[in-house]
């Protein structure tokens, strides 16, 4: 009798696919742009969208899913800056969020008010890689405290990312850290990545970082 063998990633990541492009279709329906922001911990990520959201909270209409492990802590951080809904997806051990959990999510989301959705990816820069979440585009976090060459040693990451944020810029000062090596390593990977310099917590880069997303979002209105 032969054997039969069942790839069950490939079934998974198959229906996880179908449900993405069905969040896709939802998002451009109502014409709402969705960045899934993806990092390693502890590369400022959150304080990144506090501070997104202080600067532009009055003037778009932004919510936000964030994933973690076990606690809905960024979550609650995050409510305190925007009147929108903030969701947390507590993935009980799951280093990724899926389609399925966004497209639940979507579903508390009155998306005929939304002009913007961020989604906030579990601290990891492998499994969410190759997971399809219906966004627009993935950005990729990183900071200087992190070395130079974390694109090469994170391709998959870094490929499939449209936009790169590296933060943490006011400690330059007090590091080793070449910020033009830390480029080329990761346009070594990805040749068409757009990067961002911010310091979240001084602010600096984030007037550029801010100017990027509301033109981003105008432009899926009139299009």
């Amino acid at each position: 009798m032969g054997v039969r063998t069942i790839d069950v990633r490939e079934r998974v990541m198959e229906k996880n696919n179908e449900l993405a492009a069905e969040v896709r279709r939802r998002l451009e329906e109502h014409r709402v742009c969705a960045f899934n922001l993806v990092s390693s911990p502890g590369s400022g990520k959150t304080l990144l969208l506090e501070r997104t959201l202080e600067r532009l909270g009055n003037r778009l209409e932004i919510a936000v899913v964030t994933g973690d492990v076990q606690t809905q802590n960024d979550a609650d951080r995050l409510a305190r800056y925007t009147d929108k809904l903030v969701q947390a997806v507590v993935t009980g051990g799951a280093c990724h969020l899926d389609a399925r959990q966004i497209a639940t999510a979507l579903d508390a989301i009155d998306l005929s008010r939304t002009d913007l959705v961020f989604i906030e990816n579990v601290g990891n820069l492998v499994c969410p890689a190759g997971w399809d979440l219906g966004e627009e585009a993935k950005v990729v976090v990183f900071s200087v405290t992190e070395g130079e060459d974390k694109p090469v040693k994170y391709p998959g990451m870094f490929r499939r990312a449209e936009y790169a944020v590296l933060n943490k810029i006011d400690l330059l000062p007090y590091l080793d850290f070449d910020v033009e090596r830390a480029m080329a390593c990761a346009r070594e990977v990805n040749p068409h990545l757009r990067f961002f310099q911010t310091s979240a917590l001084t602010g600096e880069g984030m007037q550029q970082w801010c100017t990027f997303i509301e033109a981003h979002v105008r432009d899926a209105v009139v299009a």
